[in-house]
């Protein structure tokens, strides 16, 4: 018989867990901040903040290793698009040609469209400007999908949207596991001296990766009828209908109101109508909970640091929006005439603001550790 004590297991302390929300409203500043500038310099900037935070503050969770794909279907949407500036021509006229296309004829009902043609390096710098901007929305997004916990962000939705969230949440757990399936059957293939390239390799992949999936959809349907996943309480007629009209109403304001900040047109009427939306649909949004019967165990608690990491996010969008209306240039460096872009320093540092998060958020658990905790 031992006569040694058993040590009592270890306790996840909460101050450890970042709020999986600061993620994604840290994510969604720097993808803001990058909505208004073209300058390829800053938009390369705010492409390394992100990776940097990324590396830093990621765990080896599934849906950790999504952050490479995003990467990649950024470089795709910018090779696309500057493929497109090839073949259909670009809107921005040019007098450096680059190489000249044979140029098909179109009928008379395809006037404007071009296929081939004079391609100039005024064309494919607009081009490549204008992707650029896009993959690294991509790549914020791919970012926050990196971070953030996408079950205990499930956790934080409000009751009026926990099933919308739910198949938010199995959408974005869908994609991580699909890759981690894919990765894991090349690796087996491989160590068998079977091939995993070619379409042979892809259908022989592809079909358990698609078995995988379909268990698991059936395994989560069959967890969910067992936790009571669709039950909801009565509430009045009236209640309903306020909650809907609120809800509606404030989300279109949102949407209104985030276009006029975006825009450089509707700054002006952007910030209240914003306001005014966000306070219909948060009093829209706490009558619908009243419908939600679920409770909650051991919620997420927005503490500190989860303050600081979306506080760096709002600012570097807040100070990139405001550098547009005293540096609008530098952020948008012009292609007719040819001009090289420049670093502005003032948005720079302003985008530097979104490094905050890899030193004020909690450092994930080494391997090495969970493996030393389990064993005890």
């Amino acid at each position: 018989m031992s006569t040694g004590t058993r040590s009592a297991p270890a306790r996840t302390h909460r101050g450890d867990t970042l709020h999986a929300g600061a993620w994604w409203v840290w994510a969604l500043g720097l993808a803001a901040a990058a909505s208004r500038t073209t300058n390829p310099l800053l938009l390369a900037l705010l492409v390394g903040v992100a990776g940097y935070v990324v590396a830093a503050r990621r765990t080896q969770a599934p849906w950790a290793k999504s952050y490479g794909a995003f990467v990649k279907l950024g470089i795709t949407v910018l090779v696309i698009r500057l493929v497109f500036a090839v073949v259909l021509g670009s809107p921005v006229p040019g007098s450096h040609t680059l190489f000249t296309l044979p140029e098909v004829p179109l009928p008379e009902w395809a006037r404007g469209v071009r296929l081939g043609g004079r391609v100039t390096v005024e064309g494919l710098l607009f081009a490549l400007y204008d992707g650029l901007k896009l993959a690294t929305l991509l790549i914020c997004v791919g970012a926050a999908n990196a971070l953030a916990n996408p079950a205990r962000l499930l956790k934080s939705v409000p009751g009026a949207l926990y099933e919308a969230g739910v198949a938010i949440v199995v959408a974005m757990t869908f994609a991580p596991n699909l890759i981690a399936d894919v990765q894991r059957l090349r690796a087996a293939r491989r160590l068998r001296g079977r091939p995993d390239k070619g379409l042979r390799g892809l259908v022989q992949v592809g079909l358990p990766v698609l078995e995988g999936a379909l268990e698991r959809s059936v395994a989560l349907a069959a967890a969910m009828d067992a936790r009571g996943y669709g039950r909801t309480a009565d509430v009045p007629v009236a209640v309903r209908r306020t909650t809907a009209v609120l809800t509606v109403g404030g989300l279109l304001g949102v949407c209104a109101g985030t276009y006029g900040l975006l825009a450089a047109e509707g700054a002006g009427f952007g910030l209240p109508v914003l306001l005014a939306g966000l306070a219909a649909a948060l009093g829209g949004l706490w009558l619908g909970g009243r419908r939600s019967v679920r409770s909650r165990y051991r919620p997420d608690v927005w503490g500190a640091r989860a303050w600081l990491v979306s506080g760096s996010g709002v600012a570097v969008a807040a100070l990139m929006i405001l550098a547009g209306s005293y540096a609008g240039d530098s952020l948008h460096p012009g292609v007719v005439p040819l001009t090289a872009p420049t670093l502005p320093v003032w948005p720079a540092l302003a985008v530097l603001l979104g490094l905050l998060p890899a030193f004020v958020a909690p450092r994930p658990p080494e391997t090495g550790a969970l493996r030393q905790k389990d064993s005890a």
